[in-house]
């Protein structure tokens, strides 16, 4: 239910996220006993520092230290993740515009590599840009956009090569005791000042039989805003 409702927010929200979105520094939820402590958000930013956008999640628990089970198959498989979903246009990505949700997720998938130009990345926490779309077939409500077979849209450099709006930088990404943070310079991702966000922690999963949608979020765990309104604000450099 909260999945389903949860992308009917995002798409709704967007629309006049310009101007509702309040002009904070971060997203400050309660705990909640009910969410696993590695994914139950107490605080979520996105900040500039410098040259670089800073995002960070902080966590009840220990940030990263719960994983999906390998499985030994890439069909069936889970990844957990860490999202800011923004209000970025997917063209801010190297997408063609206006595709979708953009959000950051910071993912742990042990059953396949998705990074840029065919390296490893099953063994550890690393981030992705995602565009996402409201899907029925998805547990979670939510998938990430699917690229036809014989379509070739505009994709980033550093886009894996698989059939969906995915995109593997190698950002700055550390997750330290109750924090997960990525730095991007500000020069790679243009509109990120003022843009709005939420944080989110979901599991996902690929689809057991390969076809469309290929990657849904099946479960979502915790949702900074309570109802994705995306209520922070990047504020501008000092």
């Amino acid at each position: 239910m909260i999945g389903r409702f949860a992308a009917g927010a995002l798409l709704a929200g967007t629309a006049s996220l310009w101007l509702t979105a309040a002009a904070a520094h971060s997203i400050t939820p309660g705990p909640a006993q009910n969410v696993p402590a590695p994914f139950d958000i107490i605080e979520t930013t996105i900040v500039t520092e410098g040259d670089s956008a800073v995002f960070t999640t902080r966590v009840r628990g220990e940030a990263g230290s719960e994983k999906p089970g390998a499985t030994g198959n890439f069909e069936g498989s889970g990844v957990y993740a860490y999202v800011w979903p923004t209000s970025l246009d997917s063209g801010a990505i190297g997408f063609e515009t206006k595709q979708g949700i953009v959000a950051l997720a910071v993912t742990f998938h042990p059953d396949f590599d998705d990074a840029a130009k065919g390296a490893r990345n099953r063994d550890v926490w690393h981030p992705h840009w995602v565009v996402l779309t409201k899907d029925a077939a998805c547990g979670g409500g939510l998938k990430v956009i699917d690229i036809p077979e014989g379509k070739k849209p505009k994709v980033p450099e550093t886009w894996p090569g698989v059939p969906l709006l995915i995109d593997s930088p190698d950002y700055p990404t550390s997750l330290k005791g109750d924090a997960v943070q990525v730095r991007i310079p500000l020069s790679l991702i243009g509109g990120i000042v003022g843009a709005s966000y939420d944080g989110v922690t979901a599991g996902l999963r690929v689809n057991g039989n390969l076809h469309a949608p290929l990657l849904c979020v099946s479960d979502v765990f915790k949702i900074a805003s309570g109802d994705l309104s995306l209520p922070g604000k990047v504020m501008a450099p000092k």
